[in-house]
């Protein structure tokens, strides 16, 4: 899986607006969001109307106006957000993967995009945004960080 920049940007916008919930700051400016997170204008404008738009995040213009979690970080997992800016977790060439029909010798391959979705969402679907905010991941995903290889880069 590759994790794009916008995906990257967008969990780190959402991950500004638990900690304001959480200390009682909200709403949070846009410009605010940007500076604190080192995002560039037009990622963060486009994020921010892209996680509106999916509803996980609420504005209001105006000098006391600003973005807001539309819900409770520990409802909004980091799959929620990827799908609200950029789509499914996993599709193959812009196709889901168990819509795809492979010639002869190649059917195989269905099945491990299937599983490569499914491993996706153990991770992506129990991990929240408040979890992120804490510093702290749920316990059934922890394991996977104590793998050995888990760490090497390949």
């Amino acid at each position: 899986m590759r994790v794009t920049a916008k995906v990257d940007y967008a969990v780190r916008a959402a991950v500004v607006l638990a900690h304001a919930a959480a200390a009682g700051t909200e709403p949070v400016k846009g410009d605010q969001i940007r500076d604190q997170q080192d995002i560039p204008l037009r990622f963060c404008e486009n994020i921010l109307a892209e996680l509106r738009q999916a509803g996980l995040v609420r504005s209001r213009r105006g000098a006391d106006g600003g973005y807001w979690l539309a819900k409770p970080a520990s409802e909004i997992t980091i799959a929620d957000v990827i799908r609200a800016t950029e789509g499914p977790l996993a599709n193959v060439r812009g196709e889901r993967p168990e819509a795809i029909d492979y010639p002869p010798g190649a059917e195989g391959l269905k099945d491990v995009w299937v599983a490569t979705r499914a491993s996706l969402r153990r991770v992506l679907e129990a991990v929240t945004i408040a979890d992120v905010a804490a510093g702290s991941l749920p316990r059934k995903v922890r394991p996977y960080l104590d793998d050995p290889g888990a760490w090497d880069p390949h």
